[in-house]
C-alpha cells in the first residue's frame, strides 16, 4: 500500500461515504456537537443555505431537552451533525463523543442524522469573525451537506 501524500486531503472516512438523502427531505437542523456548547443551524434544500439558531449552552438531559424545543420548533425533515476529525481524517476522543451525540438524536427522537466530516469548520467560522462561532459552525456544517445533495 502506497504512503499518502501529505499535501493530499485524506478521504472521508467510509463512515461519512455520502448516504441517499430521500428528495422529500427539504428542511434540516444541523448541530456541531461541544461538551458545554452546542452550535444549532437550520436550513432546507431548495435555498441551499443556513441561518444560525441560539447555541446550547448545556450538557447531558439538559442538552436533549434544548434539542427536543428546536425539533418541535423546526419539525426538521432529519438532522445533520458534524464529526471531527484529525486533519489526515484520523478519529479522536470528540469524533466519537459526535457520533454517539448522533446515534442519540436518532434513537431520541426518531429521524433520520446525517454525519458531516466537519474539520476546519469553527476555524473557518473564527475566520470570518463569527460572534458566535458554534452558531457559524454549525451553519458551515449544514451549508456543506446542503451542497452535496442533487
Amino acid at each position: 500500500m502506497a504512503a499518502a501524500m501529505p499535501d493530499v486531503p485524506a478521504a472521508p472516512p467510509a463512515a461519512l461515504v455520502a448516504v441517499a438523502v430521500p428528495p422529500h427531505f427539504q428542511s434540516f437542523l444541523a448541530f456541531d456537537f461541544g461538551l458545554k456548547r452546542t452550535g444549532v443551524a437550520s436550513g432546507n434544500r431548495l435555498l441551499g443555505a443556513a441561518t444560525p439558531q441560539a447555541t446550547i449552552k448545556a450538557e447531558g438531559d439538559a442538552r436533549f431537552a434544548q434539542v427536543e424545543a428546536r425539533i418541535k420548533e423546526w419539525q426538521p425533515d432529519a438532522l445533520v451533525v458534524g464529526v471531527p476529525y484529525h486533519p489526515d481524517g484520523a478519529p479522536h476522543e470528540n469524533t466519537r463523543r459526535a457520533q454517539k451525540f448522533a446515534r442519540q438524536l436518532r434513537g431520541r427522537f426518531n429521524l433520520q442524522v446525517f454525519e458531516v466530516d466537519e474539520r476546519y469548520s469553527t476555524t473557518e467560522a473564527l475566520a470570518s469573525g463569527a460572534r458566535d462561532a458554534d452558531a457559524a459552525s454549525a451553519c458551515i456544517i449544514l451549508e456543506q451537506f446542503l451542497r452535496s445533495l442533487p
